[in-house]
């Protein structure tokens, strides 16, 4: 390896340690957090030594063993517990859960995420109507990159967390279940269940 793209990987991981400090601590969004954190190193926002989210991802579970490890697994757990709460109510829209609280890096900051994939964007919102659920709605990128139509995304609060629901065609569920980097991007119910269940084994241990 030559010694210049030892510096640039060892810049990234440098990056990537500041970036999942401000995730984990601040709530920062990863592409917020690698810019901020390239700032501070490097004195500029943009550059190849920036990280992938794979890569920050795993510095904030580093981050969490390290310096949360009484508080981050609670609140992770408490988290799942209410998607499933809110999945079990929107199950007619088919809804995967997905971000933080699916990949396990979950903290005080983390929202709840859900994609539902259901061909009619209206009936979700007038279920929230009839459930007297206050919403607000705007827009988001499409998981696929090379897709360049906006998603709706609907915002409210939870039982005092904030969830926001990602409305995608019922199509668009074909390619969300291929696996980045070995893992899964998002989870349905019953892929719910099998973590609650290894987080219950883990508690117990």
């Amino acid at each position: 390896m030559s010694a210049h793209k030892q510096d640039i990987e060892g810049l990234r991981a440098e990056i990537a340690a500041a970036a999942a400090r401000m995730i984990a601590e601040d709530g920062a969004d990863y592409s917020s957090a690698k810019r901020k954190a390239a700032r501070q190193i490097l004195g500029v926002a943009h550059s190849d030594a920036l990280p992938d989210n794979a890569q920050v991802e795993e510095e904030v579970r580093l981050y969490n063993e390290l310096f949360l490890s009484e508080t981050q697994p609670r609140r992770l757990l408490h988290l799942r517990r209410l998607a499933r709460q809110l999945m079990q109510e929107l199950q007619e829209f088919n809804p995967w859960l997905s971000g933080a609280v699916w990949n396990g890096t979950a903290g005080e900051h983390s929202d709840i995420h859900l994609q539902l994939f259901y061909d009619n964007a209206k009936d979700v919102e007038i279920f929230l109507l009839n459930k007297n659920v206050p919403f607000e709605v705007s827009e988001g990128a499409h998981f696929k990159a090379h897709k360049m139509e906006a998603v709706e995304n609907i915002h409210f609060m939870w039982q005092g967390e904030v969830v926001t629901l990602a409305l995608y065609m019922e199509d668009d569920l074909r390619g969300a279940l291929k696996p980045r980097d070995g893992k899964a991007q998002r989870g349905n119910l019953a892929a719910l269940d099998a973590l609650l269940a290894q987080d219950g084994a883990q508690g117990a241990a």
